[in-house]
């Protein structure tokens, strides 16, 4: 077993459930409110100014506007300065993500409007800016205290603590979080050996792995959506016979919001298992490189040119997004620099896993439907172990750089 002292530049997040008392319930809510209706107001005070001068209006412009709204209206001063220009920068972000999007010819989805119930949270800026965190032992619970709030206990235990920099304060099925941004003063994880493997996601199977001794083994998709979905379609039809605006109705949406909830916990928890496991146990880990946008675009096409399969397809794409194959990669290449090994993203035109053969390197086009890779040289197995085996061949021999082993 080694273990290694990685890179602790990268910050990572620590989430707590917070128990606050009644009246600290109520304090919270008044917060909330002032942030979102702070966001809204910000909003609008843009959206007016291009459409009545074609004035654009930055980020400081609106903290300034912040400074006068505070001396002149003393309810704006319950909330912290800091933390309201953390939701001006909020919207900020929106309007560049907006721009951007209009740059590279995508819909835009111009910045919305944000009621209580749709308005998710508010930060805060640096530690003891108007708020503290104390952690218990070993960072297991702990106590945050909010200037004007009080001391609001705190249930969690973080896998490693750190400096504390920001938090955020979320509100999600009636229950408060904190999620902390601390920077570890060093990462700590454990690597058990050092194989070197390629994978390929799928549907079929989550994943496929082989290794540099010629097995491979697969990783079972959970199909969490699959197993979820007629008792979430069920709670869906509850909400749908209620009155609107009854209390009724407001327990069913709130039924509905926990079982949805607890899928995305399951879905989290398994990615970080596999990804986990994988890390411990490899100091090189080849993957091509995923375009989930392209993948889970829509067959509907348009109305000249109208798409062929598109209920089949809608459904490819659900099982597609219920194995949440961007986050994986995410969490796993974290992971695996973090026992000091190297993630590769193998690019897909270059080495054209689904299409090479593993054994010989002939380049042969297969159709979706061809789930045996069968060669004249006289390699044979799955296709998708021949994708994770050209992976680990490429990021093993072809790659620029040498692979840390």
């Amino acid at each position: 077993m080694v273990t290694i002292l990685a890179d602790a530049s990268q910050k990572r997040k620590v989430s707590y459930r917070l128990y606050p008392s009644k009246q600290q319930e109520v304090l919270l809510f008044e917060l909330l409110r002032g942030h979102q209706q702070l966001y809204n107001a910000a909003l609008q005070e843009r959206s007016e100014a291009w459409q009545k001068c074609g004035k654009s209006i930055s980020y400081a412009d609106q903290c300034k506007s912040l400074t006068v709204i505070r001396q002149s209206l003393p309810e704006w001063t319950f909330a912290n300065c800091s933390s309201q220009q953390m939701t001006l920068r909020k919207l900020d972000k929106a309007f560049q993500a907006f721009f951007r999007r209009i740059k590279a010819g995508e819909t835009p989805g111009y910045p919305r409007f944000k009621s209580l119930q749709r308005y998710p949270g508010f930060s805060f800026k640096s530690h003891g800016d108007g708020w503290t965190f104390t952690p218990g032992a070993n960072w297991k619970h702990g106590r945050l205290r909010i200037g004007g709030i009080g001391h609001i206990p705190c249930r969690g235990i973080a896998r490693q603590g750190g400096r504390i920099c920001a938090s955020d304060l979320l509100f999600r099925n009636d229950t408060w979080y904190l999620s902390l941004t601390v920077e570890p003063e060093s990462i700590v994880r454990e690597r058990t050996a050092h194989a070197a493997v390629g994978m390929d996601w799928g549907v079929e199977y989550f994943l496929s792995i082989a290794d540099e001794f010629g097995g491979h083994r697969v990783v079972e998709n959970p199909r969490l959506h699959r197993e979820s979905a007629a008792h979430i379609a069920s709670l869906q039809q509850s909400v749908s016979r209620k009155k609107r605006g009854s209390n009724r109705r407001k327990r069913a949406i709130k039924v509905l919001s926990e079982a949805r909830a607890l899928q995305a916990r399951r879905r989290l928890d398994h990615l970080h298992k596999v990804s986990a496991k994988l890390a411990g146990e490899n100091a090189l880990v080849a993957m091509e490189e995923l375009q989930i946008s392209n993948m889970t675009r829509s067959a509907k096409g348009t109305a000249e040119k109208p798409g062929k399969n598109v209920a089949q397809k809608s459904g490819l794409n659900r099982e597609i997004l219920d194995t949440a194959p961007a986050l994986f990669t995410q969490l796993i290449r974290y992971k695996v620099t973090e026992t000091g090994g190297e993630f590769v993203d193998v690019p897909t035109r270059k080495a054209k896993p689904s299409q090479t053969c593993p054994a010989c390197g002939a380049v042969v086009k297969k159709t979706l439907a061809e789930r045996f890779h069968r060669c004249p040289c006289g390699h044979q197995e799955p296709r998708d172990a021949a994708s994770a085996r050209v992976a680990l061949n490429w990021a093993l021999h072809e790659q620029p750089t040498a692979p840390i082993r």
